[in-house]
C-alpha cells in the first residue's frame, strides 16, 4: 500500500498548481453538481449489505476528499460531506484508465463529484464504485497537520473553516447549536410569542448595567452605541399592546474575554404580560427540558460531571446562598464592618465605602455562583443591584428576580418588570450619579423609556436566556470560543492561515 499524499513538499505544492493549471485548460470548474444522495443517508439505507456485496443502484456523491491510498491498480479515498463520509472505490478495470489517472491526481483537499454503484469491500466498508468522476474545486493549499485533528485551540478558532473541515467534534457542535437555536424559537412561538427586531445602533446604550462600544454616525453627526440589551425597546412593545414578545440577536459589551464571556454574544429576551417572575421560573424549567431533548437528553455530562436539567430546580434565596458561603447569616440589615470582615475571610476583595448590598453582591459573584452544581434559582437579589426589577412586596429592598445556575455559571436572569414610572425614575437617577461618580457601567437616563411607562407597562415578567452558554452546556464544551463560529480574538494580521502537511 502507498499514501500517494503523505508528505508536502514543494514540487508536491507546486504540482497542486499544475494540476488546477490543467483542469481549467481542459474547461475549468463546473457551476453546480447535481448529488443523489449524502453520505449518512446511504449508510442508514445499505447498513445491513454484507461484506463483499455489489448493487445495481448508482448514485452520485459529491464532498471534500480526506484521505486517499492506493494499492496498485485499486484506489481508496474518503469523502467527507456535511453529513459524514463514504469510501470511494476506484478499480482501473472498472472504471477505465482516464478516470483512474484523474483520481491518482487529485490531492487531500480537493472538491469531488463521483458516481458509480454502490458496493461494500471485503471487509464490509460501504462504497461507491466510481467510473465517473469530476473535480469540482482544487485545493491549493493542503490540509493541516494530522488533519483529523486540528489540535492548537487559537487556530482552530481563528481559521474556523480549518476547524470545520477536519475536527467532526466543531462540525457536530455547529450543528447542535443550529438545532438548540431553533429548538429555543419554537418553544417561544408555540406559546403565543411573537419575534421581534429591535434596534442594534442606538442612542444610548440601555437595558443592562455594562460598558458599551462605541462608534459615530457620520450623516447624524452624533455618537452611538452597539446594544447591550433589547429589554427596553421589547417592554416598548409590551406597552404598546404585544403582550408577548421575544428577540434573539447578537448583544455588544466592551468587556474581557474569558472562558464563558465574549465582547459579542448571542442572547433570547422575551418578555410576558399579566406574568411574574414565578410565572417565568415555570417556562424556563419547559424551555431547557425541550431544548435539551432536541439534541439529546436531560442528563447530560458537563465538565466530567453528571447533570440533570429535569425540574424541579432547586430554589435558594440571594442571602441564604451569601450566608451559605459566608459560614455564617447575613442579609441587609447586617452591620457593615461585620459583613466586610467575613467576606474578607472567605478570599473576597472589598473596597472601602462600599455597601452591605454591594459587599453581598461582590460575595455572591465570586465564590456564591460558582459553589453551585445542579440548576438552581437564586431568588430576590438587593433592589441595588436590580435598577429594572419590581421591589418584592414583603421587603421593598429585594427584588422579585432571580438568576438560573447551573454548573456555576449563570445561564438565565429574569425579573417580574418594575412597571411604575416613578420608581423608575428614581432609580435611573441613583445609576446616573454612580456614573457620575465614575462607574462606567451604571444605567443611564432613558427618557424615551420612561415617558412609555407613563402610558402603562401592564404587569410583566421578563428573562434573558445567555444562548452560548447554553450551547456549550449542551454540547459539553468548556470555552466560549467553541460554540461561537467567529469569536473575538485579539488581532494577528501578519499571522495566515496553518499550511501543514497532507496526512
Amino acid at each position: 500500500m502507498s499514501d500517494t499524499h503523505n508528505t508536502e513538499t514543494e514540487p508536491l505544492a507546486a504540482s497542486r498548481l499544475d494540476h488546477h493549471r490543467d483542469l481549467v485548460d481542459a474547461g475549468g470548474f463546473p457551476a453546480r453538481y447535481e448529488r443523489s444522495d449524502l453520505a449518512e443517508a446511504l449508510r442508514d439505507r445499505f447498513e445491513e449489505l454484507g461484506p463483499g456485496s455489489e448493487t445495481d443502484v448508482r448514485v452520485a456523491v459529491a464532498g471534500r476528499l480526506m484521505l486517499h491510498r492506493s494499492f496498485g491498480k485499486l484506489q481508496f479515498g474518503t469523502l467527507q460531506d456535511v453529513s459524514g463520509t463514504i469510501q470511494l472505490f476506484v478499480d482501473r478495470g472498472h472504471a477505465g484508465q482516464d478516470v483512474a489517472e484523474e483520481f491518482a491526481r487529485v490531492d487531500l483537499g480537493d472538491w469531488l463529484g463521483a458516481e458509480g454503484v454502490i458496493m461494500t469491500t471485503r471487509k464490509g466498508e460501504l462504497s461507491v464504485k466510481v467510473d465517473r468522476l469530476v473535480v469540482l474545486q482544487k485545493s491549493l493549499q493542503p490540509l493541516p497537520d494530522k488533519f483529523h485533528g486540528l489540535q492548537d485551540i487559537e487556530k482552530r478558532s481563528r481559521h474556523r473553516y480549518l476547524d470545520l473541515m477536519v475536527n467532526a467534534e466543531s462540525r457536530e457542535v455547529a450543528v447542535k447549536r443550529v438545532r438548540i437555536i431553533s429548538e429555543l424559537r419554537r418553544q417561544f412561538e408555540q406559546r403565543g410569542f411573537l419575534e421581534v427586531d429591535t434596534p442594534v445602533l442606538l442612542a444610548q446604550a440601555t437595558g443592562a448595567l455594562a460598558r458599551p462600544f462605541q462608534t459615530e454616525h457620520n450623516a447624524l453627526d452624533s455618537t452611538m452605541y452597539l446594544r447591550i440589551a433589547t429589554e427596553l425597546h421589547l417592554k416598548r412593545l409590551v406597552v404598546g399592546g404585544l403582550e408577548r414578545v421575544f428577540e434573539i440577536g447578537r448583544i455588544f459589551r466592551n468587556e474581557g474575554v474569558d472562558s464563558t464571556h465574549n465582547p459579542e454574544f448571542t442572547m433570547l429576551e422575551a418578555y410576558q404580560a399579566f406574568a411574574d417572575y414565578r410565572d417565568i421560573m415555570v417556562l424556563v424549567e419547559e424551555v431547557f427540558v425541550a431544548v435539551a431533548e432536541s439534541v439529546g437528553e436531560t442528563r447530560i455530562i458537563f465538565r466530567d460531571r453528571e447533570l440533570d436539567l429535569s425540574p424541579p430546580y432547586h430554589r435558594i434565596t440571594y442571602l441564604d446562598l451569601v450566608s451559605q458561603v459566608l459560614g455564617e447569616e447575613v442579609d441587609l440589615d447586617s452591620p457593615v464592618d461585620r459583613v466586610r470582615k467575613l467576606a474578607q475571610e472567605a478570599g473576597v476583595v472589598v473596597e472601602d465605602g462600599w455597601t452591605v448590598p454591594r459587599i453581598i453582591e461582590e460575595v455572591y459573584e465570586e465564590i456564591g455562583e460558582s459553589s453551585l452544581w445542579a440548576p438552581t434559582f437564586v431568588t430576590h437579589p438587593p433592589i441595588d443591584v436590580s435598577p429594572l426589577a419590581r421591589r418584592n412586596s414583603e421587603d421593598p429592598r429585594l427584588a422579585d428576580r432571580f438568576e438560573l445556575v447551573i454548573a456555576g455559571a449563570e445561564y438565565v436572569n429574569a425579573f417580574s418588570e418594575l412597571n411604575d414610572p416613578v420608581d423608575q425614575r428614581a432609580r435611573f437617577e441613583e445609576q446616573a450619579a454612580a456614573r457620575e461618580e465614575g462607574d462606567e457601567e451604571a444605567h443611564p437616563i432613558d427618557e424615551d423609556y420612561l415617558v412609555a411607562l407613563e402610558y402603562g407597562l401592564p404587569p410583566t415578567g421578563g428573562l434573558g436566556i445567555g444562548v452560548d452558554r447554553l450551547v456549550m452546556l449542551l454540547t459539553n464544551q468548556s470555552h466560549i470560543r467553541d460554540v461561537i463560529l467567529f469569536p473575538t480574538l485579539r488581532p494577528e494580521p501578519s499571522e495566515s492561515p496553518e499550511s501543514g502537511q497532507d496526512d
